[in-house]
């Protein structure tokens, strides 16, 4: 890996130097204490520790999401974790990449996924929503498809799907979840690194 993790980014006054060179990651679940630890919430889970790694304080209210901004070696980094609800996350998402002139090349979102197995993640470069609600909103919001997804398993619904995803995983699936976070975590820093053919060859395994 190389230099992320560095340490927090001092603040610029000028708009143009801040929306230079700008990396967008988006950790997509649903605000509130009810949500917390669900299988919904692993974007979110995934954000708030990569952003551990990154020493970066996820705390400020802007967009209508808490965003963090800090560095991974000379590259500035945003992270974003929206707040309107994951069905309704893309206006929030474009709203900041449109503030910062980030191209939809240069972001990742990071989200749960009913179609992998718990503990296994998949990334890809851009494509469909594959059924996610949140996905296909942030798509419509940005007006393509062209942007990179971290994907986490949380395995086939075994009930209603809403309420599948809404509820809390039992203790060794959320094992399995925590090692998938984690990786996903690295996968997120090797994106940022090196790019997102480095970080799929490496992490779709």
């Amino acid at each position: 890996m190389g230099a992320c993790g560095t340490g927090r980014r001092e603040e610029r006054n000028n708009p143009e130097e801040q929306r230079a060179g700008v990396r967008l990651i988006v950790g997509l679940g649903n605000p509130g204490r009810e949500y917390q630890g669900t299988r919904h919430n692993v974007g979110f889970e995934t954000v708030d520790r990569l952003g551990a790694r990154l020493q970066v304080e996820i705390d400020r209210k802007k967009f209508g999401g808490l965003l963090g901004q800090g560095a991974c070696g000379s590259r500035r980094v945003l992270l974003l974790q929206p707040l309107q609800y994951m069905n309704c996350s893309g206006q929030v998402v474009a709203t900041a990449a449109g503030f910062y002139r980030v191209s939809p090349v240069d972001m990742l979102v990071v989200t749960d996924d009913m179609a992998l197995e718990p503990g296994r993640i998949r990334l890809r470069a851009q494509g469909s929503s594959g059924g996610h609600n949140g996905l296909a909103d942030i798509i419509e919001k940005l007006g393509t498809d062209r942007f990179a997804r971290l994907r986490i398993g949380i395995g086939a619904a075994t009930q209603v799907a809403r309420d599948y995803v809404l509820s809390r995983p039992p203790a060794e699936e959320r094992v399995r979840l925590d090692e998938a976070i984690n990786r996903a975590v690295e996968a997120a820093l090797c994106w940022l690194d090196e790019g997102i053919e480095t970080a799929m060859n490496r992490y779709n395994v």
